[in-house]
């Protein structure tokens, strides 16, 4: 599967009134980095928002020598056609790249893009009432961002990838890491029978920590965390094993 991970700065919030000038988008396949990427720093004919400045450090003086976006249109989309596009707040970017490509008569991101996959809503679904924008996610999966003082298209693109793969490496990633053929007979094992399991408990130490990590959980979703509902009995340091 080819993926693009995806990034724009803007001269302001509002699509209708402000463009984008700033776009990078940096290309997975088969969930590995290629080392492919586009970006560009675009001309957006019109002043930017302090609040925006203040946030990318871009000023308009600063990109009167740009390309405008119809300048780059086609090498973006060229690039970006039929991948699955990755975006931290989707609907953002989306609804600003879709108004530069309606204002050429291209066509839009729906008609480019294989699919658009918004992280920032995966993030709210796997931590409920924790703070999900990039810098929260690069803590919490230990992606180092100290080099990330303002804002950049191509740089937040670069630390998404490595959120998006932390982020998304469920249960079969693991299985695929861990699993080891099952030995021939003739190599000290039987060759039919179940095989035996090791189950290793947890430590008091360990359940513990768990049950703290429950207690934090249910108070971050407001009483409804179901593992600590399913251990009544449990207590850090005691808690029952089933």
């Amino acid at each position: 599967m080819r993926q693009l991970i995806l990034d724009t700065e803007t001269t302001g919030l509002d699509p209708k009134d402000h463009r984008i000038i700033e776009i990078a988008a940096v290309e997975l396949v088969d969930r590995r980095p290629t080392g492919r990427s586009v970006h560009f720093y675009i001309n957006p004919d019109q002043e930017i928002d302090f609040g925006a400045t203040e946030v990318h450090g871009l000023s308009w003086e600063m990109l009167k020598d740009k390309p405008k976006f119809g300048e780059i249109a086609e090498e973006f989309v060229a690039f970006a056609s039929g991948a699955q596009w990755i975006i931290h707040n989707a609907p953002f970017d989306v609804a600003f790249l879709d108004g530069e490509l309606s204002r050429l008569g291209m066509s839009t991101s729906a008609a480019i893009a294989a699919e658009v996959v918004d992280t920032l809503a995966l993030a709210r679904d796997q931590f409920p009432g924790k703070r999900n924008n990039l810098d929260a996610l690069c803590e919490r999966f230990g992606v180092a961002n100290a080099h990330r003082t303002l804002h950049g298209a191509l740089l937040d693109a670069q630390l998404l990838a490595e959120v998006y793969l932390a982020m998304t490496r469920g249960q079969e990633s693991l299985t695929i890491d861990i699993v080891t053929p099952r030995p021939e007979a003739g190599e000290g094992f039987a060759s039919e029978g179940p095989l035996q399991l090791l189950i290793v408990l947890p430590s008091a130490d360990e359940l513990a920590a768990h049950h703290a990590y429950l207690v934090e959980l249910d108070r971050d979703a407001k009483g409804a965390c179901l593992w600590l509902a399913l251990t009544p009995d449990s207590a850090a340091g005691n808690m029952s094993v089933t």
